[in-house]
C-alpha cells in the first residue's frame, strides 16, 4: 500500500471546525508576512516562520488542527507535496480542510530558490518517534501491511525510486485521516495526481476505519 507525504484524533475521530481552520489560516498567512515587504533572499529557517503556527517549531505537528509531522521528511518528498498544494493538484477538494488551509501558505514563496531553501531546513529538522494515540491491533494490521511493503518496504521507510514516502515516525492519527482521504476521493482523485491515484486502491483494501487504525498500529511497530 502507497502512502503518501506528502498527514485522527485519540478514540472517535474528530471533525475540525471551518471557524477555527479559518482562524488558523489567517494567523499563519499573517506570521508569514515579509519582514518591512523586503524582497531580500530569505534562509529556509526564515521563510519557515511562516509554517510554525501550523507545524511548530520543530515540525512536529499539531493534532488540534491537523497538521502532521514534517520533520526529518525527505526534500523529495516535500518537495513533491508542496507543488502538488501550489498548483492544486492537493488540497482543492472542498471537504479538505487541512489541504485548503496549508494551499495558500505554499504560494507565500516567490520563486523555486524559495521552495528549495524552505524544503531545505525542514529536512534538516530531526524526525522523533510520535506518541500512539490510535487504539488498533498491531498484529491483525500487520497482515494488511503486506500489500504496502512493495512501496514502502518492509521497514516503513519508503522508496525515492517509487515515490513512497517513509511513513514511520509520522503521527497515527494523521495516517488514519490521510488513509480515509485516499479512500472517499478527498485526496488523490486529481487526474494529475499520479502518485495519489496509485495510492487510493490500497487504501480501499481497508474494508472500515478500524481496519485503518489497525494497520496503522503496525506502522508503529516499525520504528523500534
Amino acid at each position: 500500500m502507497k502512502q503518501e507525504p506528502e498527514h485522527h484524533m485519540h478514540g472517535k475521530s474528530k471533525s475540525l471546525n471551518p471557524l477555527m481552520v479559518a482562524s488558523v489560516v489567517l494567523v499563519a498567512a499573517l506570521s508569514g508576512c515579509r519582514p518591512d515587504g523586503a524582497k531580500k533572499t530569505l534562509t529556509g529557517q526564515e521563510l519557515f516562520a511562516s509554517c510554525t503556527s501550523c507545524h511548530g517549531p520543530d515540525g512536529y505537528g499539531q493534532q488540534d488542527i491537523g497538521a502532521p509531522a514534517i520533520a526529518g521528511l525527505p526534500a523529495w518528498y516535500l518537495e513533491a507535496q508542496f507543488y502538488k498544494f501550489r498548483t492544486g493538484v492537493r488540497g482543492a477538494h472542498p471537504d479538505d480542510f487541512e489541504g485548503l488551509r496549508m494551499r495558500p501558505m505554499t504560494r507565500q514563496m516567490i520563486d523555486d530558490g524559495e521552495i528549495k531553501a524552505v524544503i531545505g531546513y525542514v529536512a534538516t529538522l530531526p524526525a522523533r518517534t510520535q506518541a500512539k494515540t490510535v487504539d488498533g491491533d498491531a498484529t491483525a494490521g500487520a497482515a494488511s501491511y503486506a500489500t504496502c511493503t512493495a512501496c514502502h518496504g518492509p521497514d516503513g521507510k519508503g522508496n525515492q525510486a517509487l515515490n513512497a514516502p517513509p511513513i514511520v515516525g509520522q503521527h497515527d492519527w494523521y495516517l488514519v485521516s490521510q488513509i480515509k482521504k485516499f479512500k472517499s476521493g478527498v485526496r488523490g482523485a486529481h487526474p494529475k495526481d499520479v502518485t495519489g491515484a496509485q495510492m487510493r486502491p490500497m487504501a480501499m483494501t481497508l474494508a472500515d476505519e478500524q481496519a485503518m487504525k489497525n494497520v496503522v498500529a503496525h506502522f508503529a511497530t516499525l520504528a523500534k
